[in-house]
């Protein structure tokens, strides 16, 4: 299967920035667009940012203008976080779809997540 990584998170200043990073490692396999979700206690995971092989991103209302996400290849994704919020304190969590090829079978497609990462913004 296909593993991702995360990196990056800690603990900022409000106003401050954080950089987080994500590494897809396994068999043979290719990635269609990755992502970054987050989750506090008590709320629904949401999608923060997205992006697409052919380089769409997608990102949610409350960090347009200070999230940027990017892809330096197919298999990692980073997340910029700038002008960082006590709101935007959570647990944050990669995301890659995508196909791999199984041995004595076809390509199938997967849905993999991290372990995620703590972000926490202190005002």
């Amino acid at each position: 299967q296909v593993q991702l990584v995360e990196s990056g998170g800690g603990l900022v200043q409000a106003g401050g920035s954080l950089r987080l990073s994500c590494a897809a490692s396994g068999s043979l396999f290719s990635i269609n667009a990755m992502a970054w979700y987050r989750q506090t206690p008590g709320k629904q995971r949401e999608l923060v940012a997205a992006i697409t092989g052919g380089g769409s991103t997608n990102y949610a209302d409350s960090v347009k203008g200070r999230f940027t996400i990017s892809r330096d290849n197919t298999k990692t994704v980073d997340l910029q976080m700038n002008s960082l919020q006590p709101e935007d304190t959570a647990v944050y969590y990669c995301n890659a779809v995508g196909l791999v090829l199984r041995i004595g079978a076809g390509p199938a497609t997967f849905d993999s997540w991290g372990q995620g990462t703590q972000v926490t913004v202190s005002s």
